[in-house]
């Protein structure tokens, strides 16, 4: 394995920060075309904000790129300034704001390494109360051995040709766990079978991964349960997927991370969720899933 490198802190802050490059650029450029149009109308911006019974704070923060507007507010907008017919253009340009707030390029959240998106991580589990996820070919993060979790970020900065900033990564993962121990909070995962065989880790990693695995099925506030090989599914599962309480769904591809917080994507994944766990093992079953695979290794 290639001698790890150090964690530079201040490079790794300022990637930290570029995440949201393009959603705010975007936003400050629909807030230009804003002031435009209000301009062209003859309209100051308290006289508009007085026309619409708005604060005139609010017409400031939607001109500067400091709030994003919503499509009621775009509408006000355009009827305010009695320009109904530049609705439309407004809209699209929102549609194109929140396209850009969806769709998270893995090149530049990760471009300082892994460090960044894992303290995101950790705030997002720590905003959150309730916590379903599924996992296809590994083991959730929020299972991961320290071990384990390191090989997974080594082997990813490799693909992806990224500064290998491992071990706070896994810092920063182990910490994010500590929430598993709130009692405030609860977690459900499905794991398909086929990750309890998927070894991107020596046997010896696998084997000690897979007993921490064995020790959480029936813990307080964790369930977890396993996809058997076979099973009958209302629905299959074609992606890893997160679901932090009704707010977000986080869905991971090989370029780049979904961020869904549309009320009738979250429906839908829910009940993709509810779906798959009909078809899950838990409880003694589950343990048995887990012991299989830990048997099947080769550690003589």
């Amino acid at each position: 394995m290639a001698p790890r490198r150090a964690y530079n802190g201040v490079r790794q802050a300022s990637t930290f920060h570029r995440v949201t490059t393009d959603y705010q650029t975007a936003r400050e450029a629909l807030g230009a075309r804003l002031r435009e149009l209000r301009v062209e109308s003859g309209l100051e911006g308290k006289d508009l904000a007085a026309k619409l019974d708005w604060q005139p704070s609010k017409v400031s923060r939607l001109q500067n790129g400091k709030q994003t507007p919503t499509a009621a507010d775009l509408t006000a907008w355009a009827h305010g300034i009695g320009r109904p017919d530049a609705e439309a253009e407004l809209q699209g340009l929102r549609a194109a704001l929140e396209m850009k707030q969806r769709h998270r390029s893995w090149r530049r959240q990760l471009a300082g390494g892994h460090r960044g998106r894992q303290e995101i991580a950790v705030r997002q589990t720590e905003n959150t109360r309730a916590i379903r996820g599924l996992e296809v070919s590994r083991i959730p993060g929020l299972f991961q051995t320290p071990e384990y979790a390191r090989i997974i970020f080594d082997s990813n900065a490799e693909f992806r040709g990224i500064p290998p900033t491992t071990e706070a990564a896994v810092e920063a993962r182990m910490r994010r766990q500590e929430s598993l121990y709130d009692p405030e909070k609860a977690f459900r995962f499905l794991v398909c079978e086929a990750a309890l065989y998927h070894r991107s880790c020596p046997e010896d990693v696998m084997a000690e991964q897979l007993d921490r695995l064995y020790n959480l099925v029936g813990q307080r506030r964790i369930e977890l349960g396993i996809l058997p090989f076979g099973a009958q599914l209302r629905r299959t599962a074609p992606h890893a997927f997160w679901i932090y309480d009704q707010r977000l769904v986080i869905v991971e591809t090989i370029s780049e991370e979904l961020w869904l917080t549309g009320e009738e994507d979250i429906a839908l994944y829910e009940r993709a969720w509810e779906w798959l766990a009909e078809s899950a093992e838990y409880g003694a079953p589950a343990r048995r899933l887990i012991g299989r695979a830990r048997a099947s290794l080769d550690l003589a």
